[in-house]
C-alpha cells in the first residue's frame, strides 16, 4: 500500500509540471482529443524530420556523385570538353570540333560560377541536356548532343549535375565558335528546332529483354552513339534510313565506323564478346586496336562499364537491321593512323 501511494503521489507531481499534460488531460478523467492529435502530429514531425535531413546527408551525396560519375562515363566521358591535345583542364572547354559546317569549340562545364555551370540550376541542366536551351534562352547548336541526351531519364540528369558540381571549378571562357553563315545564327537554329528536329523520348519495349532495353537506352540516350555512326543530310538531321551505319563525316573530320551487323561493312561478324571486348579494351577482332575519338571515348568511359551493361550494347547493336554502306578514310585520316 505504501508503495502504491507513493506512486501515485509522484505522478501527480510529475503531471502537474508539464504543461502539455494539463492541456490534455484538464480533469481528473477528461481527455481533450483535439490537442491530444495535435500532439501526436508533432511528435510524428520530429520524428520524421531527420528521415527528411537525411536525404541531404554526406552519404547519400556521395552515393549520388558516384551514380552521375558512371553515368559520365557511360556517356564516352564528355571527351568534347576537354583540350586533350593543349593539356587543357578536365572539363575546361576549348577543344576545336571541325564539321561540315565549320569550327565549334567545346565549352566549360565546370562548377566556376563565371565561365562554367556553377550558378546553373537542376532545371536549367535539365533544359539544356533535353532541350538545347541556355539559362538565357540561347538555342545550343545540335554539336551538343542534347538530340541524343533528350532521352536520359530526369534522375540520371540530376545525377550527372551532382558530379560534374562535384569536379575542381575551372576559371576560362569560352572560345567563340567559327562557324559557316548562316549556321552560326541564332534565328537558324530556332528554325531547325522548330521544322526540323523531332525530339522522341526514349520508349522501352516490353516484347524484348531487360538486357536488350538496357542496351537501347545506354545506346540511344547516354552514350549517343548515333550523333558519330549516322550520317547527316544537309540540314545537319540524322538520316534515319541510314541509322549507325557510318559516316564519313564524323567529329574532327574523322570516319565514323558503319556498326550494323552487316557482314561486310559492319560488324555483322562480330560475336556479343567481341563488342564487349573491344568497348572495354579497344581492341578489334582481328587484332588491331582502334585510335582517335573512339579510342578516347574507350579510355575515358566505356572501359569503366560493368560486364553487364557492355553485354546490353552488344545485344542491342547486333538486333539492329544491316545496312550495307561502305566507307572509306579519306587523306588526312589515312595520315592520322600512319602517325600511330
Amino acid at each position: 500500500m505504501t508503495i502504491s501511494k507513493i506512486r501515485l503521489k509522484s505522478t501527480k507531481k510529475a503531471g502537474s509540471n508539464l504543461w502539455w499534460w494539463t492541456q490534455i488531460f484538464p480533469g481528473k478523467y477528461g481527455v481533450n482529443i483535439r490537442r491530444l492529435s495535435g500532439l501526436v502530429f508533432l511528435i510524428l514531425f520530429i520524428l520524421c524530420s531527420p528521415l527528411e535531413a537525411a536525404e541531404e546527408s554526406p552519404v547519400n551525396l556521395a552515393a549520388d556523385i558516384q551514380a552521375g560519375k558512371y553515368l559520365f562515363q557511360a556517356s564516352g566521358g564528355c571527351g568534347c570538353h576537354t583540350d586533350t591535345k593543349s593539356n587543357g583542364a578536365f572539363l575546361a572547354g576549348g577543344r576545336p570540333i571541325k564539321t561540315p559546317f565549320g569550327t565549334f569549340y567545346g565549352t566549360n562545364i565546370t562548377p566556376d560560377p563565371e565561365t562554367g555551370i556553377g550558378n546553373w540550376s537542376d532545371e536549367d541542366f535539365i533544359r539544356a541536356m533535353t532541350q538545347g536551351l541556355s539559362p538565357e534562352g540561347n538555342h545550343y547548336f545540335p554539336v551538343f548532343p542534347y538530340t541524343s541526351f533528350q532521352r536520359i531519364r530526369r534522375e540520371d540528369l540530376l545525377a550527372l549535375k551532382t558530379y560534374l558540381f562535384s569536379i575542381p571549378p575551372v576559371h576560362q571562357k569560352n572560345l567563340t565558335h567559327d562557324l559557316i553563315l548562316p549556321f552560326g545564327r541564332q534565328a537558324a537554329l530556332m528554325f531547325w528546332k522548330n521544322f526540323v528536329w523531332s525530339p522522341q523520348p526514349f520508349k522501352s519495349n516490353p516484347e524484348l529483354t531487360e538486357s536488350w532495353n538496357r542496351g537501347a537506352y545506354l545506346t540511344q540516350a547516354l552514350a549517343h552513339c548515333g550523333e558519330c555512326h549516322t550520317p547527316r543530310n544537309l540540314l545537319g538531321t540524322l538520316k534515319s534510313d541510314m541509322h549507325f551505319a557510318g559516316s564519313k563525316d564524323g567529329p574532327e573530320g574523322e570516319l565514323a565506323s558503319n556498326i550494323t551487323p552487316d557482314k561486310k561493312s559492319g560488324i555483322g561478324s562480330w560475336s556479343k564478346v567481341d563488342i564487349s571486348y573491344f568497348l572495354q579494351t579497344g581492341m578489334k577482332p582481328d587484332g588491331d586496336d582502334v585510335q582517335g575519338l573512339m579510342g578516347e571515348v574507350i579510355e575515358f568511359g566505356y572501359q569503366y562499364l560493368l560486364d553487364e551493361d557492355l553485354d546490353a550494347l552488344a545485344e542491342y547493336l547486333l538486333s539492329l537491321p544491316p545496312i550495307s554502306n561502305e566507307l572509306q578514310a579519306n587523306k588526312s585520316e589515312k595520315l592520322k593512323e600512319e602517325d600511330y
